[in-house]
Formats: C-alpha cells, structure tokens, sequence
C-alpha cells in the first residue's frame, strides 16, 4: 500500500470516528492538526502527499499525522515491494494491523451504528488485542455476557424468547374431575385437590 493511499484511509476514518459519515476532507484535518496538536501542517503538503507527487513525509510531519492519527509512525511509509502484513511478527506491529482490521471492519458496518461504534472503540484502545481476548474469556462464562448486557446496557432492548408463544410459557390450570374413595366426583385444580 502506498503512502498516499494510507493517509486517504486515515481521513476517512477519522472522518467517521468523528461522525461525519464521510472522510475529513484535507482542509478540515490540516484545521483539526493544528487546533488538536497545536502545529502547522500546510494543505498544499499534504495534498501532495496524496497526490503522489511528493512521495516521502519529513520525519517531523510523520510523527505529527502519526500522532494525530494514533498510528505507528512505521505505518506512515510506502510499503515495500512484495511486503505482505500477514508476515509481522512483533506485538506492536500485530496490534497496528488488529487496529486497522477493527477499522476496516467498522466501515462496512455503517449501517449498525452500535457495531460500527464498538468495532471502533476497541480500535482505539490501547491494547485492542487485549480486549478481544477479555471478550472470549466473557463469552466462555455461562451467561456471564448476558448479566453484564443487563447491568451495563439496561436501555438495550431484551431479546425476544425463543419463537415461544406466551400462552405456552405458564400452563394454565384446568379443572379435573376426581373420583374419592366413596365415589364421589369432586373437582380439583391442576396440582391440588379440594
């Protein structure tokens, strides 16, 4: 992936993780650049970065979009012919590749907002591997993932039963007839007698 296309990813998802439903255009993100990190960073610059014109960052403005963007500097460079991520192997370099899947993820659930956010919010957490891992580990604990639904979302709506009509949920009770040792016909209730 090159440059240009990678800093044309991060404008469109910060521009959701911002909620504007589209990508940050370059002016809005040279704004929020310098209100956010207090710095400059000219729009002509980055538009020839975008552009492919001007093909490398200067290792100050790498560190700046880094930071902005909440990425590894590292990130920030044309990848290398025939470099494939699968063959990372450090933690850090796993953790920015988990990061961008979750991104990449949230992006195509932009019609569930509620996923899309979560996809979003482990992405942006500092050990987003780490979360996932304490999700396995909650889904794995018998309805332990349901009371935790209860108490930390109780305006979620409840799931409905099972395609159980509610007729069938509690018997009703029915009259019965019960013969005594006399012979004598005596009507009882479901589960007692009179």
């Amino acid at each position: 992936m090159k440059l240009c296309d990678k800093i044309r990813y991060l404008r469109e998802v910060e521009g959701s993780l911002r909620g504007l439903g589209r990508a940050m255009t370059q002016g809005e993100l040279v704004r929020a650049i310098a209100d956010e990190m207090g710095e400059p960073m000219s729009q002509s610059y980055l538009s020839q970065i975008e552009s492919g014109s001007r093909p490398h960052l200067t290792n100050t403005s790498r560190l700046l979009l880094a930071k902005f963007f909440k990425v590894h500097p590292g990130y920030l460079v044309d990848d290398p012919e025939g470099y494939h991520a699968e063959l990372m192997s450090d933690l850090r370099g796993l953790e920015d590749k988990l990061d961008i899947w979750l991104i990449g993820g949230a992006e195509r659930f932009r019609r569930d907002p509620e996923v899309r956010r979560a996809l979003l919010a482990i992405s942006k957490h500092e050990d987003s591997r780490g979360c996932l891992l304490l999700l396995e580990s909650v889904l794995e604990m018998p309805s332990l993932a349901e009371r935790l639904m209860e108490l930390l979302r109780p305006q979620a709506e409840p799931k409905p039963l099972a395609l159980v009509p509610r007729k069938t949920l509690a018997a009703p009770k029915r009259a019965t007839a019960v013969v005594d040792g006399s012979g004598t016909r005596k009507k009882s209730q479901r589960g007692g007698s009179r």
